[in-house]
């Protein structure tokens, strides 16, 4: 089992769960940070006195408050870790749902599992930490189906069209401003047709809906 084990977390009342799990495995000694600038600082440090953490669990989402922080998020800072300790182990325990925010955790910053706060989270998180130590990845099976389920490509320029979209921009402005900006293509038509196809591949009635899709997708 995990050695040396380090946790970012800003909820104070989360962290007893983590406790709990991590007594519950005989791990010798964590730690706990409320912000990523301390989280990076402490690996920073452990592995300058060459005694690195083999285990970052970390959320995604920190509150804002009075401290002002060079890294902001969970990604970011798995990022930055993975830079300096590119093969410590990482979990992101956190609420988010969003598909493809979660594909990119593992397929782009290569963490080693993820769980999903909530109900019986604990018990998630204890099974994660084993199967991790055992060197698999981890990708709770509901996120899983749906990234499997997930087969739209959605390009910068689909990103771009649908972020016009939800500022409630009509698809004449929406012309315009590709034009301005010189994107391709930016004919009324082809604009259109790209919508449709978005829709379709999304089972979006209209585009509000895909909006909301691309939202709780991740891709907006």
């Amino acid at each position: 089992m995990f050695k040396k084990v380090l946790i970012a977390e800003d909820h104070e009342i989360r962290n007893l769960g983590v406790i709990n799990t991590l007594e519950e495995l005989f791990v010798p000694e964590f730690e706990f940070v409320s912000y990523c600038d301390a989280a990076l600082k402490k690996v920073k440090s452990a592995i300058t006195e060459e005694k690195p953490y083999e285990l970052l669990i970390t959320d995604l989402e920190f509150d804002d408050d009075f401290v002002e922080q060079s890294i902001n998020s969970g990604q970011e800072l798995i990022a930055e870790v993975k830079k300096i300790q590119p093969n410590i182990k990482i979990i992101a325990f956190s609420i988010e749902k969003k598909t493809q925010l979660i594909d990119e955790l593992f397929h782009g910053l290569g963490i080693n599992g993820y769980v999903s706060k909530g109900r019986n989270d604990a018990k998630e998180l204890k099974n994660t930490i084993k199967r991790v130590f055992a060197d698999e990845i981890v990708i709770p099976q509901d996120i899983l189906n749906s990234i499997r389920n997930n087969t739209i490509e959605v390009t910068d320029y689909d990103i771009n069209l649908l972020d016009s979209l939800s500022k409630g921009w009509k698809q004449h402005e929406i012309c315009a401003h590709f034009k301005q900006e010189g994107l391709q293509p930016n004919s009324r038509s082809a604009i259109e047709k790209r919508l449709n196809d978005l829709r379709d591949s999304l089972n979006a009635r209209n585009n509000i809906e895909m909006i909301a899709i691309c939202k709780d997708m991740g891709i907006l």
